[in-house]
């Protein structure tokens, strides 16, 4: 199931620009995450990683990769979450079982309360991409259960990987139907 890989467009002014999907190459430039071979139980019918689970190992790799911004995994026993607003999920390659796997995330934007980012699910055994997931997600106070402004030195660590992830040679290959408000 080689798909070959689509330009996705997104809206820019009046007119859609078409931005092609970086490369493997490209993609291995930013840190690994959730880096692990497919597991048997994660097959499905098909013999390939069953759908409900690019999803989560996507997720996955989100998460680790906010650890360091000063999103622990245990945020909200601190009283803070993040929890998902919306996804657009595309599949452009199969996994298999045994093929090692990993999760590049690049983050595209935020604002006050939340933050948009893409999680590109690489098939390394075959050096290609295989799923996209670009997700907006919400910053939470566990104790209203509400959305909330992001704390100051998250706010600061996220402004400064969107920067950094801004100054990629490559344009985020975004869907063009999910943004910030």
């Amino acid at each position: 199931m080689a798909l070959r890989p689509r330009r996705s467009t997104r809206p820019l002014g009046s007119r859609a620009v078409s931005t092609p999907r970086p490369s493997y190459e490209q993609l291995t430039t930013l840190p690994a995450y959730a880096q692990q071979p497919v597991p048997v139980a994660f097959e499905d019918v098909n013999g390939h990683l069953n759908v409900r689970h690019y999803t989560g190992i996507a997720s996955e790799g989100l998460d680790e990769s906010l650890v360091d911004l000063g999103i622990p995994q245990n945020w909200p026993a601190l009283g803070h979450a993040c929890f998902s607003a919306e996804h657009h999920l595309t599949y452009l390659a199969e996994l298999r079982t045994g093929d090692l796997m990993s999760a590049r995330v690049r983050l595209i934007g935020r604002s006050e309360r939340a933050a948009h980012a893409l999680v590109h699910l690489l098939d390394d055994t075959h050096q290609r991409l295989s799923y996209v997931m670009e997700e907006v997600f919400l910053h939470i106070d566990m104790t209203t259960r509400r959305t909330a402004p992001w704390p100051e030195d998250v706010a600061a660590a996220l402004d400064r990987r969107i920067a950094e992830h801004a100054e990629l040679p490559w344009e985020p290959d975004v869907s063009g139907c999910l943004g910030l408000r």
